[in-house]
């Protein structure tokens, strides 16, 4: 089987190159990781130590597994916790979220490079943020006997229909998936219908809502809106994970409110790195008075009207100071990002209509009338003009979108709670036992 696969990939490989190429120049990637997802380059686990190998494929799925991460740290003190990542700006923030822990570039599937990952780390268990189901990787797993469990899984209806065209080799391949902590019962039957035994499979929730904050008095926030002089008049509007054509919407409707509220500020974060600077150049022609985080002095003039959220991670703390919010991704075709962070604030939120990719979240607040859904993006000006005037309703929103954060906080203990009884205690018995 490995073999096989191992043809398949490098003809994909080989005919992609071209693209591969042309997409790492652009995009400013290094070629050394990509030598090193190649080889299988990783740290290397020493004596008997133990180890819990966790993977995360960008951004989204480094910053998910924070609270998994301390309390596993907490629980577990005698495993070594070995981060990978797939995206270079996934990378990035991890460097900056987890300084103490291994980090490096995940493996390319292919079975040498998995193979000596597994031979330097010899984990005790891997984890797997919300999905990334490789072949090689999990037929790995199970050669050098270690379980495999995915921790907030998600089986969006675009992967479900993928992973359902593959047949056997799909049911093949989640069989051997030792178990997952699906966010809902939605997707917890989509694993059992790929091939997930079900008694392998328990509905733990969203820890995405572990991960929100709540608190706007947090020294983070604080010290943005030092840096922004923001006076008690001033209202913020933040924009947040955009993508094409999501900025120029935002800006046209900002243009339209602004003569009414000129007090509004917007601060505007896109969702990928590699646009920061295309957005950039859009912003400096919209004539509007333009700061970018990255270029930004220790504090910036009162009449400041757009700032560029062009840093990685900061993002959590920007919506911080939002009295509304935009959460991007949803005029575009990327399925939606996450509105969980604005909620936890109380922020006043809308996004459109293609979330998908969030289609839980967005029941619960549309379910809870703690969120706005916007049909079309004309519509985007005529919601900020309403909750711009009548800010009782505004604040209203708020108040229950943070009620439907809290609510459903508990997922990361509930995911530790059965890592710990289905795996990590008769390592830790074994390893006292020695």
């Amino acid at each position: 089987m490995r073999y096989l696969l191992n043809a398949l990939y490098f003809i994909l490989l080989v005919l992609l190159a071209p693209w591969l190429i042309w997409d790492s120049l652009r995009r400013g990637k290094s070629f050394a990781i990509w030598w090193n997802r190649w080889i299988g380059k990783s740290p290397s686990i020493q004596g008997d130590r133990r180890s819990i190998w966790l993977h995360a494929v960008s951004v989204g799925e480094v910053q998910l597994l924070q609270p998994l991460v301390r309390q596993l740290q907490k629980s577990c003190p005698d495993f070594d916790l070995v981060l990978s990542i797939t995206t270079q700006s996934g990378y990035q923030l991890a460097a900056k979220l987890y300084p103490e822990l291994a980090r490096f570039y995940a493996p390319l599937d292919f079975s040498w490079s998995i193979e000596r990952v597994f031979r330097r780390l010899h984990p005790d268990l891997l984890i797997l943020a919300e999905l990334e189901v490789w072949p090689n990787l999990i037929l790995a797993s199970k050669r050098h006997g270690c379980p495999i469990a995915i921790v907030n899984g998600r089986l969006s209806d675009r992967s479900f229909r993928s992973y359902q065209r593959l047949g056997w080799l799909a049911r093949f391949i989640f069989r051997k998936i030792d178990w997952v902590g699906a966010q809902d019962e939605t997707y917890a039957e989509r694993f059992n219908a790929l091939g997930c035994e079900s008694s392998r499979v328990e509905v733990t929730g969203s820890m995405k809502f572990d991960n929100a904050n709540f608190d706007r008095s947090h020294p983070e926030v604080l010290s943005r809106r030092q840096q922004l002089d923001l006076r008690a008049e001033d209202k913020v509007w933040v924009v947040g994970s955009t993508q094409s054509p999501e900025e120029s919407i935002c800006l046209e409707a900002y243009r339209k409110v602004l003569d009414s509220f000129p007090e509004l500020k917007m601060i505007l974060v896109p969702r990928h790195p590699e646009r920061f600077d295309e957005v950039a150049e859009q912003l400096e022609q919209s004539g509007f008075a333009v700061y970018r985080r990255s270029r930004m002095s220790d504090q910036i003039p009162a009449d400041w009207q757009i700032l560029l959220g062009d840093t990685l991670g900061e993002l959590r703390w920007w919506w911080g100071l939002a009295d509304l919010g935009f959460v991007g991704g949803s005029f575009g075709n990327r399925g939606g990002q996450n509105m969980i962070e604005p909620a936890g604030y109380g922020v006043c939120v809308s996004f459109g209509p293609n979330t998908q990719n969030f289609r839980d979240v967005v029941h619960l607040l549309l379910d809870a009338q703690a969120a706005t859904v916007l049909d079309r993006p004309e519509d985007l000006s005529h919601w900020l003009q309403a909750m711009l005037t009548n800010e009782r309703q505004a604040e209203l929103l708020g108040s229950r979108a943070q009620d439907v954060a809290k609510e459903h906080r508990g997922a990361t203990a509930r995911t530790t709670q059965a890592l710990q009884r289905r795996f990590l205690i008769a390592c830790q018995s074994i390893r006292r036992a020695a």
